[in-house]
């Protein structure tokens, strides 16, 4: 029989991990569920990225993040994470992606706190359920991209998510949108001998991309040793080609090897509403109480930047990092009565 368990975390995130040692903490039998691996979305982030926050806003469970500098790299942080996860001894299930969320049709315990039934699917196929008493959703935005919706955007040579420059030595690599994420795989691509194509729907590089990253992107755009389109979109995406319609309305044919479609990211609004949570339809912001982040649905907490909808700069790591002590708390209460 599927044990019963006090509290689900759905990612295993930063915020998830931090919901996590709290759940440990309190002795609440915890399981986390991550579709991908530990902190999937830091894993998808490019392999030289430098973090815009200090080490300190970073930590969970008060361990100290060691970093050689006072902002750490993105190798630095997946490394304190696997420690975090290791030194709580974290129940995770990696590579098991949560389907559905309902209210359990079989209560055991009339009165006390609501049921749930977690549905999973892992990577090789296999169906699970889960029962808990409570549950977290913790998933971020960062796992399902804004599609372009243009032809050939399934095509193998595209990627939403940025990789490791060196593979792309000596080939045509296009980079599309105009954020921190397109700034440092394209500045990435060029320095490791790629022929980089920038192509921006708006008029000029985004105002939040890293201070230090955007004069270095603008100075490799005006010696022509990154080639940029603005105004520009892409219209369409062949084994060896792409199309780009300017800002003046023409059409211009470039030969290309791969594409990075960096256009953005969003929640996953389907979860949440597939709960019974309910989802504003133009902000994504998820309907809960701000005191206990619990939804509307009652014993089922959201936390971390799934909080805000798609207003993704008002929760970071630095700040969703403390729900799991608002949420954790009103679940003892909740079981412990």
């Amino acid at each position: 029989m599927t044990e019963l368990m006090d509290v689900i975390i759905v990612g295993a995130g930063p915020t998830g991990l931090a919901c996590g040692i709290e759940a440990v903490r309190a002795g609440l039998k915890t399981l986390i569920v991550e579709k991908g691996c530990l902190v999937n979305s830091l894993f998808t982030y490019p392999a030289n990225m430098t973090f815009f926050t200090s080490r300190e806003l970073l930590e969970i469970g008060e361990l100290p993040l060691p970093s050689t500098n006072v902002k750490p790299t993105r190798a630095e942080a997946l490394e304190y994470y696997r420690r975090v996860a290791d030194y709580f001894h974290l129940p995770i299930h990696y590579q098991e992606r949560v389907n559905r969320i309902r209210r359990s049709p079989l209560g055991r315990n009339p009165g006390a706190a609501p049921e749930f039934e977690i549905e999973t699917e892992t990577s090789d196929g296999a169906k699970h359920t889960h029962l808990a008493r409570t549950a977290i959703i913790a998933t971020g935005y960062y796992d399902l991209p804004n599609y372009l919706g243009i032809p050939g955007e399934d095509l193998p040579k595209v990627s939403h998510y940025a990789r490791e420059g060196h593979e792309y030595f000596g080939r045509k690599v296009a980079v599309i949108g105009g954020a921190n994420s397109a700034a440092v795989t394209s500045l990435d691509l060029y320095r490791h001998g790629a022929e980089v194509t920038l192509v921006n729907r708006g008029r000029e590089l985004s105002r939040h991309i890293k201070y230090w990253i955007r004069p270095d992107l603008e100075n490799r755009i005006k010696a022509n040793a990154i080639r940029a389109y603005w105004e520009s979109r892409v219209t369409e995406i062949t084994h060896d080609s792409i199309s780009i319609q300017t800002e003046a309305g023409q059409t211009v044919r470039l030969e290309n090897d791969f594409v990075f479609a960096l256009t953005g990211y969003h929640p996953d609004v389907d979860l949440l509403r597939g709960a019974g949570i309910q989802v504003h339809p133009e902000s994504y912001r998820p309907a809960l109480n701000p005191e206990t982040l619990e939804s509307n649905v009652p014993g089922l907490y959201v936390a971390g930047v799934v909080v805000s909808g798609l207003q993704t700069n008002e929760i970071f790591i630095e700040n969703g990092r403390f729900h799991g002590k608002l949420i954790i708390a009103d679940i003892k209460r909740k079981i412990c009565r």
